[in-house]
C-alpha cells in the first residue's frame, strides 16, 4: 500500500497526486455546497472553503501548476458569463432597465466607497488593514468571485512576486463571502418589515402588469369593412401603416385561406390574420375593422404553422428580409423565438443561430425553408469552440494593453479578467454581424462557467490554506467579517428604500435587483422562492451584466490607484 500513501500524502508533488488534490477539492466542495442551512447553501463557492482546508493540512501543488490553472479558469469563467450576458447588455439600458441599472450602479459606488472609508478610518497605508485585504473583504461582501480574480491578476501585474500578498485577498473573500450572502437576504427581509409590503398583492401587481405587457407579439383577426382599402394590395396597406406588423394569413369570402404576398389585393369582408405588438391594435382596428373571433387551424388543410430553428452558419447574422420567403417560397414568418423571448418578425431583424422561427404556409413550402435554414437540433448541441477560442486570444491581446490614466503608478491593464470579459460581451452582442456563430446552448456554457470557476476557486483556495486560519480565526479576522457586514448591507438597504419609496418598484423587481446588483445565485434561488414569478429573474438579469463588467474593472482599479 505504500504506493496509495505515496500518492494522497501532503508532501508529495506529482502530476498524478495534483490531478488527485484537485478532484478531491472539487467534487466535495460541490457536494457540500448544496448542503442548506436555513433555506440558504453556498453552491460552488464552497470549493474554496474546502481548498482552503486542504492546503492548511499541507496539500499543495507545484506554484505554476497553481498558477496556470487559476489563471485559465478564471479566464474560462469570466469568458462564459460575457458570452451569457452579452446579447442583453446593451438592451438592459433601454425603458426600465436604465433605473435599475442606476440603482445597481449606486450600489456599486456605495460598497467602493465604503470600503475606502474603512480604510482611510482604521489608519489608511499604516492601518492593520491593508488595501489589498479590503479588496479582497469586499468582493466577498458583494459575492463576486470575478472581482477577486482580476484585483489579484492585477496586483500580480505590478508586483509579479506578491503571491503572499495575493492570498491575503483571498483570505479577506473567504472572510466576508458567507455572511455576504446571508446580508443580501436579511436586507431583503428588512425592505419588507420597513414597507410593510404585502407579498400577495405584489404578486397580483406582476400578473396584471404581465397581462398588459405591450413587448410581446399580439395576434389579432380582423374583418374588413373599410371601403377605403378596399382593393388596396399589402404593398399599398404597409406605406398606409407604417408600424411593424405581419400579416400573416387571408380568409376570403369562399372560406379560403390564402398566405398573402405584397400584390394580394385586400378585399371588402375578408379576415386577416395581424401580428403586431399591443400598442398598435387601435391603429389597426380603425383603420381596417373591428376584431373578429376566430379559431385559425394549424395542423389540418392546405394552410400549417410550424416552428423552424436557425441551425446553419450561413444565416448567422443575416436579415429576415433578405430570405424573400414571400416571393421564394410563398411563406410568411410572424414571429422569431429567440432565447424565450417572441420578437416581431421585422425585414431588418437579423437572425441568430438558434433563432425559431413560426412560419406558417402549405407543408411542403415549410419543408423546403427547413431544409435551406438546417432545422437540426442536432447542430445546436455542437460546441462552438472556434467563436471561443477567437473570443479569448483576442480577450488576452485587448487585456493585454497598457492604458496610462494619471494618478496610477504603472499603466492599467485589462488582464486576464477585464479583456476576456469585455470581448464576450461584445461578439455576444455583435458577433453575428461577423457571422460569427454566437450561439451556445445553456449547458454548454454553465459546464465551462462551473468548470473554470471551480478550477479557480480551488487553486485560490489550495495556496491561501496555509496561512488562512492563523490569520483569519482571530481579533483580527472577526474585524474583517465586521467589514464584510457593513460593505454588504448599508448600500443595499440603500438601493431598497430608494427603488420603493422614490420610484414605487414592485418588491420582487427590487430583490432581484438586489440579487443582481450582488451577482449573487444563492439570494436569486431566495427571492425566486419567496415571489414564486419571474420578477426577480428578469430584474437580475437586467442589472446582472453591467454590475459583473463594473465590479471586476472597480476591484482592479482599487488596486491600481493604491499599489
Amino acid at each position: 500500500m505504500e504506493w496509495l500513501i505515496e500518492l494522497i500524502s501532503p508532501y508529495e508533488v506529482s502530476l498524478a497526486s495534483t490531478i488527485l488534490l484537485y478532484s478531491f477539492v472539487i467534487f466535495s466542495g460541490i457536494y457540500l455546497g448544496k448542503i442548506k442551512i436555513m433555506g440558504i447553501s453556498l453552491g460552488v463557492t464552497f470549493v474554496l472553503f474546502v481548498g482552503i482546508i486542504m492546503g492548511h493540512l499541507g496539500y499543495t501543488a507545484d506554484d505554476d501548476v497553481l498558477h496556470f490553472l487559476r489563471e485559465f479558469g478564471l479566464i474560462l469563467f469570466i469568458f462564459s458569463i460575457g458570452m451569457q450576458v452579452g446579447p442583453g447588455f446593451f438592451s438592459s439600458f433601454k425603458e426600465g432597465g436604465i433605473k435599475m441599472n442606476a440603482l445597481a450602479l449606486t450600489g456599486v459606488c456605495l460598497n467602493v466607497a465604503i470600503m475606502l472609508a474603512i480604510y482611510f478610518i482604521q489608519g489608511g497605508a499604516e492601518g492593520s488593514t491593508s488595501i489589498s485585504q479590503l479588496v479582497g473583504i469586499m468582493s466577498g461582501a458583494v459575492t463576486n468571485t470575478p472581482g477577486l480574480g482580476a484585483a489579484q491578476q492585477a496586483f500580480l501585474q505590478v508586483n509579479p512576486n506578491g503571491y503572499d500578498v495575493s492570498q491575503q485577498m483571498s483570505m479577506g473573500y473567504a472572510a466576508a463571502y458567507p455572511l455576504g450572502v446571508v446580508g443580501i437576504i436579511m436586507a431583503m427581509i428588512l425592505i419588507r418589515k420597513l414597507f410593510k409590503i404585502d407579498i400577495n398583492k405584489e404578486k397580483d401587481e406582476i400578473e396584471n402588469d404581465k397581462k398588459a405587457s405591450l413587448l410581446a407579439p399580439h395576434i389579432l383577426s380582423l374583418r374588413v369593412t373599410n371601403k377605403m382599402i378596399a382593393e388596396l394590395t399589402l404593398l399599398k396597406l404597409h406605406t398606409l401603416i407604417t408600424c411593424d406588423y405581419v400579416i400573416s394569413r387571408i380568409e376570403k369570402q369562399d372560406g379560403t385561406v390564402i398566405i398573402p404576398t405584397s400584390q394580394d389585393l385586400i378585399e371588402e369582408g375578408d379576415i386577416l390574420l395581424v401580428v403586431c405588438s399591443q400598442q398598435d391594435e387601435e391603429i389597426f382596428t380603425r383603420f381596417i375593422g373591428p376584431v373578429v373571433q376566430k379559431t385559425w387551424e394549424r395542423e389540418k388543410g392546405p394552410v400549417v404553422s410550424r416552428r423552424i430553428l436557425v441551425t446553419k452558419t450561413e444565416y448567422n447574422g443575416v436579415k429576415l428580409g433578405s430570405l424573400r420567403l414571400h416571393s421564394a417560397y410563398k411563406l410568411n414568418v410572424t414571429r422569431v423565438n429567440r432565447a424565450g423571448v417572441d420578437l416581431l418578425a421585422a425585414p431588418n431583424l437579423r437572425l441568430q443561430m438558434g433563432d425559431r422561427l413560426t412560419v406558417v404556409g402549405k407543408l411542403d413550402d415549410i419543408n423546403n425553408l427547413a431544409r435551406k435554414v438546417g432545422n437540426s437540433m442536432k447542430r445546436l448541441n455542437e460546441p462552438n469552440l472556434i467563436t471561443m477560442f477567437i473570443g479569448i486570444f483576442l480577450g488576452i491581446v485587448v487585456g493585454s494593453i497598457p492604458l496610462h490614466i494619471p494618478g496610477m503608478s504603472v499603466p492599467m491593464k485589462l488582464g486576464l479578467a477585464g479583456g476576456p470579459l469585455i470581448i464576450a460581451i461584445l461578439i455576444g452582442a455583435y458577433g453575428h454581424k461577423f457571422h460569427l456563430v454566437t450561439y451556445t446552448n445553456s449547458s454548454s456554457n454553465l459546464l465551462l462557467r462551473e468548470i473554470g470557476i471551480c478550477l479557480f476557486l480551488s487553486s485560490v483556495g489550495i495556496a491561501a490554506g496555509k496561512n488562512f486560519f492563523d490569520t483569519v480565526f482571530n481579533v483580527q479576522g472577526a474585524i474583517w467579517v465586521g467589514y464584510g457586514v457593513i460593505i454588504t448591507v448599508i448600500p443595499l438597504i440603500v438601493m431598497g428604500i430608494v427603488a420603493r419609496w422614490k420610484y414605487k418598484m414592485n418588491y420582487f423587481s427590487i430583490i432581484g435587483m438586489m440579487s443582481g446588483g450582488y451577482t449573487d445565485p444563492p439570494a436569486l434561488a431566495y427571492a425566486n422562492k419567496v415571489g414564486n414569478n419571474d420578477a426577480p429573474a428578469v430584474a437580475y438579469s437586467t442589472v446582472y451584466p453591467l454590475t459583473m463588467f463594473l465590479r471586476v474593472i472597480a476591484a482592479q482599479l482599487i488596486i491600481l490607484f493604491f499599489i
